[in-house]
C-alpha cells in the first residue's frame, strides 16, 4: 500500500530534489509590452515633432513668392482660390514685352513712312532744280528739305515782284507753272507761302509796313496756284515781314535776298 499525502513522487530512488513552478514568468511578458508602448510613444513623439526653424522658413519663402517679390502677380494667385467672379479683379494690362514689341513695330512704321517721304521730297526738288537750270532760274530758284518738309525759294527780285509791289510780274508765271504741275503729283502735303522782305521800312498807302507787304506777295502766290488747280484746301499763306532774314541787310546784296517767297510742302511724317 503505497501513501500519497498529497506529495509529488520523488524521482532517481529517493535521492533527486522537488521541482518548482516559475511563477515570476508574466514578468517577462510585461516588461516586453512596456517596452513596445516605450517605443510606440517616442515614435509618434517624433511624428508630432516640427522643426520650427525649417517650417519658419518655409512659411517666409511661400509669403515671399505670393507677395509678388518673386512671382509677378504672386497676390492675385493667393488670392483668387477665395474670391467669387464678382469679386475678381479685372484683368491685369497686357504684358511688358508684348507693349515693347508693338511700340517697335509701330515706330518701324513709322520710320519707313517718313523715309519714303524723304525720297518723294528729294525727286521733286531734283525736277525743279532741273528746270531752273534748263531755264536760267538757278540764281532765284532755290530748293532744299529741311526739317519742316521740302522748301521751293522763290527770291523776288526780277523774278516775281517790282520793288514795293505785291502784283505778280508776266515773268513769273513759267516758274509758277512749273511749281504748280509738280504740286499737283502730290495729294496730301499741305502747303504754305511764306512772304519775306528785308529790313527797309515801307511806308505807302497800300502797304503801310512791311508785314503787309509779306502777306500780300503770299497771298498772290497762293491765288495764282490755285487758278492752277492746286487743291485750294491744302493752301495757306503767312507774312512775316523782316523777321526770318536769309543774311544780313547791310548790303543791298543781302536785301536782295532777304526778299522772297518761300513755297513749303510741310512734313506729315
Amino acid at each position: 500500500m503505497s501513501a500519497r499525502g498529497g506529495g509529488r513522487r520523488r524521482r532517481g530512488g529517493g535521492h533527486g530534489h522537488e521541482e518548482h513552478e516559475n511563477d515570476e514568468r508574466w514578468l517577462l511578458t510585461y516588461s516586453d509590452m512596456i517596452t513596445l508602448l516605450m517605443a510606440l510613444f517616442m515614435v509618434l513623439f517624433s511624428i508630432s515633432s516640427v522643426n520650427t526653424s525649417k517650417f519658419e522658413s518655409l512659411q517666409r519663402a511661400m509669403q515671399d513668392a505670393f507677395s509678388g517679390k518673386i512671382l509677378s502677380g504672386g497676390k492675385s494667385i493667393q488670392q483668387t482660390g477665395s474670391q467669387t467672379e464678382a469679386t475678381r479683379p479685372a484683368a491685369t494690362p497686357p504684358i511688358p514685352a508684348i507693349n515693347a514689341i508693338t511700340q517697335e513695330l509701330a515706330a518701324s512704321k513709322q520710320e519707313k513712312a517718313a523715309a519714303g517721304e524723304q525720297e518723294d521730297f528729294k525727286a521733286l526738288k531734283q525736277r525743279l532744280d532741273a528746270y531752273a537750270r534748263e531755264h536760267g532760274l538757278s540764281r532765284h530758284v532755290e530748293t532744299s528739305v529741311a526739317r519742316r518738309g521740302l522748301v521751293i525759294r522763290l527770291l523776288t527780285d526780277g523774278v516775281l515782284y517790282d520793288s514795293g509791289s505785291a502784283r505778280l510780274k508776266p515773268s513769273a508765271a513759267p516758274v509758277l507753272d512749273r511749281i504748280s504741275q509738280l504740286l499737283r503729283t502730290d495729294f496730301e502735303h499741305p502747303i504754305v507761302v511764306e512772304g519775306h522782305t528785308d529790313s527797309v521800312p515801307i511806308a505807302s498807302a497800300t502797304f503801310p509796313t512791311n508785314w503787309e507787304l509779306s502777306a500780300a506777295r503770299a497771298t498772290a502766290v497762293v491765288r495764282y496756284l490755285i487758278r492752277d488747280h492746286v487743291d485750294a484746301r491744302r493752301l495757306s499763306a503767312a507774312g512775316y515781314g523782316a523777321m526770318h532774314p536769309l543774311t544780313r541787310n547791310g548790303a543791298a546784296a543781302g536785301r536782295s535776298r532777304n526778299r522772297r517767297v518761300e513755297i513749303v510742302l510741310t512734313r506729315l511724317k
